[in-house]
């Protein structure tokens, strides 16, 4: 297998489950966190984040293209985002897994495997292409999971087939 197809793989596989899991989310949800704990996101704030895990940061890798002007400061805004509804989310993610497409297509095998680049958040730790890919794709999935657990706390029938896609 080659870095190609299994990137490839891992984004088709991640994003289908990802998608499952946002058709188990209720509209009226949106605004739920855990009520134990604390800096928690809400479930808009979460699905905001997740249709944005992936596409938007292996662009950056791909084409140095961040989606803001480079002395911006990266740090997490007082308030996070939120989606307005599942039906955007799903469209976001939809796109996104779109951009990650489009993104992956632009790569030569040479260049995943070689090319280093490094991340606005580890400017001295520059790692092959083909790794930091891999490692955005692992975003989503850490965030899909963050999301399944959601589910679990809203008393959701969910199951480790929800989580994996089986």
């Amino acid at each position: 297998m080659n870095w190609t197809e299994l990137i490839r793989t891992e984004i088709e596989s991640t994003y289908a489950v990802t998608e499952g899991l946002l058709n188990l989310v209720d509209e009226e949800s949106l605004g739920w966190y855990p009520s134990t704990g604390s800096n928690w996101m809400t479930v808009g704030q979460l699905l905001h984040h997740l249709v944005n895990a992936c596409g938007a940061p292996i662009r950056g890798f791909v084409t140095g293209d961040w989606g803001r002007p480079s002395e911006e400061s990266p740090a997490r805004p007082p308030r996070l985002p939120s989606v307005e509804s599942v039906t955007q989310a799903k469209a976001l993610l939809a796109a996104d897994k779109k951009l990650a497409l489009e993104m992956l297509d632009r790569c030569s095998e040479e260049e995943l495997a070689n090319k280093p680049v490094a991340a606005p958040w580890a400017p001295n730790a520059p790692k092959p292409l083909g790794y930091q890919i891999l490692h955005m794709i692992d975003h989503l999935k850490q965030h899909k999971g963050q999301l399944f657990y959601y589910l679990k706390l809203q008393d959701k029938p969910v199951h480790t087939g929800h989580l994996w896609g089986m």
